[in-house]
């Protein structure tokens, strides 16, 4: 049973910021003084964060979140947990808060429909045609998504506007589209309207409240989260995997970082390749002086930055450069 001590939030709200510096440093000193770690980005259109921490300083947070001008109506979702699966606190100004980078400017009061996670298990039922569409990167639908999705495969959400141009999915089909918590339908949904689709559909609230609501029917497989869970369970009626381990081919949907600071690569693997490769994603990363140590009682563990590991100068890791990105 997993223990209520923690809860994780995941949220954001597109209004306006008049001063997000201001904004940024109120959120950074809110956090800071209610022991909450996570991540936040701030930007004149809105705010955009998952965070985590004890249940009274969450309640807390989003207390003061909601009395913040303009964000009374700022939507949470929340997860129980044993741990905080954040290791520190970023609070970070950025152009947007969910980067999308189009070449038009796109208002979210623009969007398609929002449709509640019961009226979206409706559509998938119905008899009526549609294109389903997961606006998420490759890695994320890769361990998980709905039946009869396009999966897009793309490693970044800013290639979305180059691939619906390539689709060539008719424009009078209905679009039923969902992402992780919703923010990125947000913004997608509004550039596929003015590129001519007049049936846009969006999952309201995402995979993950479409799961505590619906129970995950007609999804396969978890959910990618952006934090050290890394993978959530959706569906309790289908937990297979739905994907391979990179190294072993066996059934797998649990991802690592590469154990060499100089790869650092995200892979999709199995305990025993874990074990045998000490964490690594090739017998060359094996190798590299740069390798982290594996804790064999915690594998999944994500894994910190140099420093934790070797007690050298900043930038020098046996002779190698600095933290991988």
């Amino acid at each position: 049973m997993i223990s209520t001590e923690y809860r994780v939030l995941l949220y954001y709200n597109f209004k306006p910021v008049e001063d997000p510096l201001a904004f940024q440093q109120r959120q950074k000193e809110l956090c800071k003084r209610l022991g909450l770690l996570g991540r936040i980005y701030v930007s004149e259109e809105g705010i955009n964060g998952t965070v985590a921490g004890l249940l009274d300083s969450t309640e807390a947070y989003k207390k003061a979140l909601c009395s913040e001008p303009g964000f009374q109506d700022t939507e949470f979702k929340e997860d129980e947990s044993d741990r905080i699966p954040f290791a520190r606190l970023i609070v970070k100004i950025r152009p947007e808060i969910v980067a999308l980078k189009a070449e038009m400017p796109l208002d979210p009061t623009e969007g398609g429909r929002h449709l509640s996670p019961q009226e979206w298990r409706q559509a998938l039922e119905s008899d009526e045609p549609y294109v389903l569409i997961d606006v998420r990167n490759n890695y994320e639908s890769r361990i998980g998504h709905f039946e009869g999705a396009i999966l897009p495969d793309l490693e970044n959400f800013y290639d979305f506007p180059q691939w619906v141009d390539d689709a060539n999915i008719p424009k009078d089909t209905k679009i039923l589209m969902y992402c992780t918590g919703g923010i990125r339908c947000e913004k997608f949904s509004v550039l596929m309207k003015k590129k001519g689709y007049d049936d846009v559909n969006q999952l309201h609230g995402g995979i993950l409240t479409y799961a505590k609501e619906e129970g995950g029917a007609h999804y396969k497989g978890k959910c990618f989260v952006f934090d050290d869970r890394l993978a959530v369970p959706i569906n309790p009626d289908d937990t297979e995997p739905i994907t391979v381990c990179d190294l072993s081919g066996q059934p797998a949907d649990t991802y690592v970082n590469c154990a060499n600071m100089e790869c650092n690569k995200l892979f999709v693997a199995c305990p025993q390749a874990i074990d045998t490769y000490e964490g690594c994603c090739s017998q060359e990363c094996m190798d590299s002086p740069a390798r982290r140590p594996l804790d064999r009682e915690q594998m999944f563990t994500p894994f910190r930055r140099w420093y934790k590991y070797f007690q050298e100068t900043p930038g020098h890791v046996s002779g190698k450069p600095g933290t991988p990105h």
